[in-house]
């Protein structure tokens, strides 16, 4: 018969765990990773520092594409003020070229129509001569020829040709007294000045209140006037 040790049984198998103690007492604990980490930066801060550099990119994108919309738009505003000119331009020379071509044309009629004026003036317009006569004169008229010229009107050196010269003491300036030839004209083009006698006022004649007077006259009276008047028989 054995003999057991007092104070050996389940911790004889453990010598190095003291009386009264777990197991787990006699685990060595292991090391357990730090969770302690160094000073980071602020998360409201990065995303602000990140949305800011963003609103600076796209304020610079919106700059240049407001360059370029301006850019644009100042392009297409010349372009449409260049093509209104254009267009003016063309229409005007549409007007000029057919003027020239009428004025051509109808140059070429003016001593037909003089015949006319003529024969109308003498009373030989009658009979089918005279229908003929008058729808010329309705077709160069449709064409926008137009006759001018009146006795009595001021002498006007740009639509006026003066063939005849005269005095005449009851005009106070230079008078177109007779129309020789009527001129014609389209638009503002004149195609033939009207061919006409003119008559000016008298050498040495004044104009007082409408009426011309002759100034020798008052000088004649004057000297009377000085001398005591005409002697009396």
């Amino acid at each position: 018969m054995t003999e057991e040790t007092p104070g050996l049984g389940e911790n004889a198998e453990n010598p190095d765990v003291p009386s009264g103690a777990t197991p787990d007492d006699a685990a060595p604990k292991s090391a357990e990773p730090s969770t302690e980490e160094g000073p980071a930066a602020p998360a409201g801060d990065a995303e602000s520092t990140k949305t800011s550099a963003q609103d600076v990119g796209l304020t610079a994108q919106l700059d240049q594409v407001r360059t370029a919309l301006n850019e644009r738009t100042a392009d297409l505003q010349r372009l449409q003020a260049e093509y209104q000119n254009y267009r003016r331009r063309v229409e005007r020379d549409k007007v000029t070229v057919k003027e020239i071509a009428a004025a051509n044309l109808l140059g070429e009629l003016l001593p037909t129509l003089d015949d006319v004026g003529r024969a109308r003036e003498h009373g030989e317009l009658v009979g089918g001569f005279k229908s003929v006569a008058e729808s010329l004169e309705t077709v160069v008229a449709k064409l926008g020829l137009q006759q001018f010229g009146k006795e009595g009107e001021p002498f006007d050196p740009t639509i006026h040709e003066a063939l005849m010269h005269s005095y005449a003491p009851d005009v106070t300036e230079t008078t177109c007294v007779a129309i020789l030839q009527p001129g014609y004209r389209i638009g503002e083009r004149t195609i033939r000045p009207a061919r006409v006698a003119v008559a000016e006022p008298q050498p040495g004649a004044q104009t007082v209140k409408g009426e011309t007077v002759d100034a020798d006259a008052d000088q004649a009276e004057a000297a009377d006037k000085d001398n005591g008047g005409p002697d009396e028989g």
